[in-house]
């Protein structure tokens, strides 16, 4: 019985992901940022453009202005890893179509067959690095948990519909430094410190946006490191996880430090400070009150980055100190979940796509919070139908939430806040503890548990959200308002995401000390 109970498990975790992969191709036919637009077109030609540029130059010059790399063109602006990423691809493509990634001769390049091409290695980052650490994260958080739990769980994570949008619509690999942030939380939970720091710094050298969840890397790790018994121990294990991060920098930057200001060359690309305080309508503090207070305005480039950067820590920063004193598994996903809202609400220069970086382990803790888990993807993806609509993928943003909302509404042994039986030897095992921000007061006033009472609260806050697309379809806004619905859009996602925010913060520090890690963590 057990055999068949398993042989089912597997079969429906073959189903769930290859329906995922099914979903990401149908999404793929679709229009791409900047389709046609010449002359810069937009984020597909981008990385078309890095993929020419690597593919033909040594990666010392891939970051240096030149007349064979004219950096004004999409010069490339992430760290190495994206570059090796864009030099494998391109020399895929290259063997295929050649002139796909021709050195200054390719540059809109659209024929039918590349983009075939370039979609498909969008698929391949998802299957080698996304999917494996989706699976990984399953097997190491999913202790206890029933087969429909699991299924469901898998669903959330895989279909979650801002990430098909933005990668497999508006064109980008995001999920590359999602899953090797991803896997980095599963290896950390299992016990393995160092892998997970390893991972970590390849996801940072992926891009660097997923330095949103170093904050919580770091108070995690350095929790770990101080429960050592004595303080040599504790100084071995922070010097340990040191050498770890400093290697595989190394690795990562050798083509750059060998070569003289080849580094300095790249950090320069990296940090986009020139660009302003955010692009287009995001659904950031810093652009939804930008209407009642000009910030560009009362203050310099410099004090705007200072502003940003304490206010990113200062909102992280409870987060952090709750797992330098209580490091657990749980907490290490909402602690990612929380640095990254943070950096998302305050950070300089924030992209519309940021906020990817908190759907992961939000998604990632389905588990214990499934009705944020179902609820915080749809105003993620509500917050980008701006730059959707503009990319013309109106269609597969309807497509996707309606799978969506077909697809996320939790098991009622989760949403009702039962728990499931719980398993000893695994990382991460299911509580009550983090459901304590509401239960007892909406059991008591309203006789449903907390869970079902933000199910119910998460549905009525759907209202306004349909009414505004029905206003874009049916009613003009005024000739001196024209951008009035694209603020509406991103300042109702403002209020519902940054409530979230306040939610996953109190519930992390309602986490239950009793309900922490049931083994002990191997040492790294």
């Amino acid at each position: 019985m057990l055999m068949i109970d398993k042989q089912s498990a597997v079969i429906s975790c073959i189903v769930i992901c290859g329906s995922a992969l099914l979903t990401r191709f149908t999404v793929s036919l679709h229009p791409y940022s900047g389709f046609g637009v010449a002359p810069h077109y937009g984020d597909y030609e981008a990385q078309r453009h890095w993929m020419e540029v690597t593919v033909h130059l040594p990666a010392s010059e891939w970051y240096v202005d030149s007349k064979s790399n004219n950096l004004s063109y999409w010069g490339l602006d992430y760290p190495p890893l994206s570059g090796y990423q864009s030099w494998l691809f391109g020399q895929a493509i290259h063997s295929i179509e050649p002139d796909a990634v021709a050195l200054h001769f390719s540059h809109g390049y659209e024929s039918p067959h590349s983009k075939f091409l370039m979609r498909l290695t969008v698929i391949a980052s998802d299957i080698l690095v996304f999917f494996p650490a989706v699976l990984l994260c399953l097997r190491v958080f999913g202790g206890g948990k029933t087969v429909q739990e699991k299924q469901w769980w898998l669903l959330v994570v895989l279909l979650q519909p801002a990430a098909l949008l933005i990668d497999h619509g508006h064109f980008q690999y995001n999920t590359i430094s999602l899953g090797f942030a991803a896997g980095a939380a599963g290896v950390i939970a299992a016990g393995h410190h160092c892998w997970g720091s390893m991972l970590f710094c390849l996801s940072l050298n992926h891009k660097q946006m997923s330095m949103y969840y170093a904050p919580a890397f770091f108070a995690h790790l350095l929790g770990k490191c101080l429960q050592k018994p004595s303080m040599t121990q504790q100084v071995l294990g922070v010097a340990k996880l040191g050498l770890v991060v400093v290697a595989t920098f190394a690795v990562c930057w050798a083509p750059f430090l060998a070569t003289p200001g080849g580094a300095l060359q790249m950090l320069n690309r990296l940090v986009p400070v020139k660009r302003g305080l955010y692009e287009d309508y995001v659904a950031n503090f810093w652009c939804v009150t930008s209407p009642m207070f000009k910030w560009r305005r009362v203050y310099t480039q410099q004090a705007l980055v200072t502003m940003c950067a304490g206010a990113s820590l200062l909102a992280a920063l409870p987060s952090m100190i709750h797992q330098i004193l209580s490091p657990s598994p749980r907490g290490l996903l909402m602690g990612m979940a929380n640095s990254a809202l943070a950096f998302f609400l305050f950070s300089y220069q924030v992209h519309e796509k940021s906020i990817l970086l908190a759907l992961l382990p939000v998604t990632l803790l389905a588990f214990d919070q499934p009705v944020v888990a179902a609820w915080l993807p749809v105003w993620a993806a509500f917050s980008m139908y701006p730059l959707l609509k503009k990319d013309g993928l109106h269609i597969a943003y309807l497509a996707c939430l309606l799978l969506w909302l077909a697809v996320a509404a939790p098991p009622s042994s989760l949403r009702s806040g039962q728990q499931s039986a719980v398993q000893t030897g695994h990382a991460y095992t299911q509580s009550t503890g983090s459901r304590r921000l509401c239960p007892r007061v909406a059991a008591r006033f309203t006789g449903v548990s907390g869970q079902q009472l933000l199910h119910y609260a998460s549905l009525l806050s759907l209202l306004p959200a349909a009414s505004i697309h029905v206003g874009q379809c049916f009613v003009q806004p005024p000739a001196r308002l024209m951008h009035l619905y694209d603020a509406a859009y991103v300042s109702l996602s403002f209020a519902h995401i940054f409530a979230i925010a306040v939610y996953l913060n109190i519930s992390q520090w309602s986490l239950s000390s009793s309900f922490v890690s049931q083994t002990h963590s191997k040492r790294s």
